[in-house]
């Protein structure tokens, strides 16, 4: 028997966005294109050792609180320094805020955000493949997350891709230089984050689709689908 090689995860403990139905609809969607299987679930069992061996990525979809226990924790941290994949979106930025591991992963936390209102994201790198299929200024409409410091100052290199426009909407606290999306490596593995994503219809958008499909095409090269 063959398990699903892209693992979503969409428990939450805290803030529930009615927008998680669509995301996961659409992440396994996107997975099909990409020629893999996905599974969405709620079970924090999934976090075992022996179901992470066969995924080739994790997405944490706008999970928020404790979602892990102790030992999925433990589970999940050998399965991204080995050499697994992680896609945390939206407000997975608000995921395990008592777990270090997964501060230090992210770079930053979650510090709040303005009401939902259109906007612009600044893309400064458009040769990854999450951000190639956007525009340079890409106008948006979404829940524009502020953060507790710059992911740059984590200590761990980060590669900025995509940034808020602060002059074209109400409510950020950084100034000029605002990350939104951005990725990094993790000992062997590879870690994706994307701020963007608040809204059901967002799933549906054929930009907000090309930038998830195209994180999945970073997180999951050179790790071949699983044979059926």
């Amino acid at each position: 028997m063959t398990t699903a090689d892209v693992l979503v995860h969409t428990r939450t403990a805290g803030y529930r966005h009615d927008s998680i139905p669509a995301g996961a609809a659409a992440l396994v969607e996107l997975a099909a294109e990409l020629g893999r299987t996905a599974e969405v679930t709620e079970d924090p069992a999934a976090f075992a050792p022996e179901r992470l061996e066969g995924c080739a990525v994790v997405v944490l979809l706008s999970t928020t609180g404790n979602i892990l226990t102790p030992e999925g924790r433990a589970a999940f941290e050998a399965y991204l320094r080995g050499g697994g994949s992680l896609l945390a979106v939206h407000a997975a930025a608000n995921a395990e805020p008592d777990w270090p591991f997964y501060g230090e992963l992210l770079g930053t936390r979650f510090d709040g955000h303005p009401e939902i209102q259109p906007g612009a994201v600044l893309v400064d790198d458009r040769e990854h493949p999450a951000t190639a299929p956007l525009p340079e200024r890409w106008e948006w409409t979404d829940e524009w997350y502020n953060f507790t410091s710059d992911p740059r100052t984590s200590g761990r290199p980060v590669r900025v891709l995509a940034r808020a426009d602060e002059t074209a909407y109400r409510g950020g606290t950084h100034g000029a230089d605002h990350p939104l999306v951005w990725c990094r490596e993790i000992d062997r593995g590879r870690f994706f984050f994307t701020a963007l994503g608040h809204a059901p219809e967002t799933y549906g958008d054929p930009a907000f689709r090309a930038h998830l499909r195209g994180a999945l095409t970073w997180l999951t090269a050179g790790r071949a689908p699983e044979a059926p």
